[in-house]
């Protein structure tokens, strides 16, 4: 699982979040993403029947190299039953150890939410594999930068939270490794056509293009 991750954030360091996505439009959506570079997609687990489109997405990208995961993870218990619908990547606003820790314990990569280098440290401790600065308009570049001072060398963060293809270059001289992406990305009504040619503008920005 985690030599997939590797691989995928290699390839493309952009998490798709597609909070509020149904099984019905999962895959579709999912096969816009892939087409122009995505390689990692989340589902938020407050969105319809999230299992169903985690489990969708999962089987239809067997094979490929695409991680499907979820996000709000906030228990254990939520860890298993995504585990159980083949997921195999754990996201939560939150550090909470115990999520961490069962999601290490299932062999399943874990990205925790935090805003503080104490949660940053906490994070790494139980074993996350990368660090998800939530919510990134309370945060900026500088803060960014403070943090990756003193956390230890190769600390991956990704700001996730109203982030545009226009202030990319911004984090990523700060040291940002990657980047979730919501809203400006997918939400509910948007045609498989927009999504796609949200995910091109931000696949170029994040190369520079």
């Amino acid at each position: 699982m985690k030599h997939h991750f590797e691989q995928a954030f290699a390839q493309c360091p952009l998490v798709a979040i597609l909070r509020g996505i149904t099984p019905e439009d999962a895959v579709a959506v999912g096969d816009a993403l892939v087409e122009v570079g995505f390689r990692i997609i989340e589902v938020p687990l407050n969105s319809p029947d999230p299992l169903a489109s985690i489990n969708s997405l999962a089987r239809h990208f067997a094979g490929t190299g695409v991680v499907i995961g979820a996000g709000t993870v906030l228990d254990r218990i939520r860890v298993a039953h995504v585990a159980e619908a083949g997921g195999s990547l754990i996201i939560a606003p939150s550090c909470n150890p115990e999520v961490i820790a069962e999601a290490a314990a299932r062999n399943l990569v874990a990205v925790p939410g935090i805003a503080t280098p104490t949660e940053a440290f906490t994070a790494l401790a139980f074993g996350a594999a990368a660090l998800k600065l939530f919510p990134a308009e309370a945060a900026s570049p500088a803060v960014l930068k403070a943090m990756l001072a003193v956390l230890p060398v190769g600390t991956r963060i990704l700001p996730v939270g109203g982030v545009t293809a226009e202030g990319m270059s911004a984090w990523q001289m700060a040291g940002a490794a990657g980047f979730g992406l919501g809203s400006a990305l997918y939400r509910p009504g948007l045609s498989v056509a927009e999504v796609r040619a949200n995910a091109a503008r931000f696949i170029a920005a994040s190369r520079g293009d």
